[in-house]
């Protein structure tokens, strides 16, 4: 039988091979990549599909210094067919020296012959995610605020929860929008900031400059002039705003790459953006997702103060290499 541990109990890594389930799908994908990064300096990570399971084998190859660590997460292994389960389970049952598998199969029904398959297994740690019901997420969200340096009136942090319920990710990229925008003061933030923030009261051009940069379209320049002098939209709201939509077609496209079709509802996409990002992501490379996030970053510490440039400068250059193909 395999070694059962609790959510709670799973770090520090302790084993060669876990096996992460649960309705909660977020929970078990944050989790896996947490189990990725520990230890992880000198190991080579891969994130695989079942069919690429070769992959994980041609990283554990035998360097000029002997054997190397190797950290694979396997994402949807709930999709595995015959040939795939043997040498998954062969994988799991055999762990080569140096290898941390991460076999993640949210939502696998417990009838599912790779599942009966690998929760008979001795060696492998299994661990199941379920979702948080109304309290455990009101906390848990009080929990991540709190570690941001956010402090939100009890109305905030109530219209947060009722929004968020439940979906974990959306939440952070939420209080991420939220720090960008705190900026490291510490004052009480009240509702209004919070649905602002949302987008419950945005102005709805922060919307259609999303959509347009989205869609590399040219207009996006003109929106971004219109927030930034016309109605004097912060600047780092805009940019929260648009770091949340390049998150969002990063999310999808790996999602796709899993199962088209629950692709939106898995990277949690909400309100407008689930009309939007499927359309947006086919004008996008992933390697220039990644490179957008890299601007973004690098875009936020010049508007916190690492520059003279006007910031209206700084987001108009951002805006500029976004729209560019690469």
């Amino acid at each position: 039988m395999p070694v059962k541990l609790l959510p709670s109990r799973i770090l520090p890594p302790g084993h060669a091979c876990y096996y992460l389930t649960g309705d909660d799908e977020d929970a078990v994908f944050e989790m896996a990549e947490e189990l990725l990064a520990h230890d992880s300096e000198d190991a080579v990570i891969v994130r695989v599909d079942v069919d690429e399971l070769g992959r994980v084998h041609e990283n554990l190859a035998p360097g000029l210094f002997g054997t190397r660590a190797c950290h694979a997460l396997v994402r949807n292994a709930a999709s595995a067919r015959a040939r795939q389960m043997d040498q998954l389970e062969n994988l799991a049952a055999k762990a080569p020296e140096g290898l941390r598998l991460v076999i993640c199969a949210p939502g696998i029904e417990s009838k599912k012959a790779l599942h009966k398959r690998l929760t008979v297994l001795p060696d492998i740690a299994w661990c199941v995610f379920t979702r948080m019901d109304e309290g455990q997420f009101h906390r848990w969200l009080q929990g991540l605020t709190g570690d941001a340096g956010l402090v939100l009136s009890d109305e905030a942090m109530a219209l947060l929860a009722e929004q968020l319920q439940g979906m974990r990710m959306a939440a952070r990229q939420a209080v991420e929008r939220l720090r960008l925008y705190d900026d490291g003061e510490g004052a009480e933030l009240d509702a209004q900031v919070v649905g602002d923030l949302l987008g419950e009261r945005s102005p709805r051009d922060l919307g259609a400059f999303c959509n347009a940069v989205g869609e590399r379209s040219p207009t996006a320049l003109g929106i971004l002039r219109s927030l930034l002098r016309d109605q004097q939209v912060p600047g780092i709201q805009v940019l929260s705003w648009l770091s949340t939509r390049i998150q969002q077609l990063l999310m999808y496209r790996w999602y796709e790459s899993i199962d088209p079709r629950s692709a939106a509802s898995r990277a949690r996409l909400f309100g407008d953006s689930r009309q939007h990002v499927p359309r947006e992501v086919k004008l996008w490379r992933s390697q220039e997702l990644m490179q957008a996030m890299a601007r973004l970053a690098s875009a936020e510490m010049l508007l916190k103060g690492a520059s003279v440039e006007d910031k209206s400068v700084v987001l108009e250059r951002l805006t500029l290499h976004l729209l560019k193909h690469s």
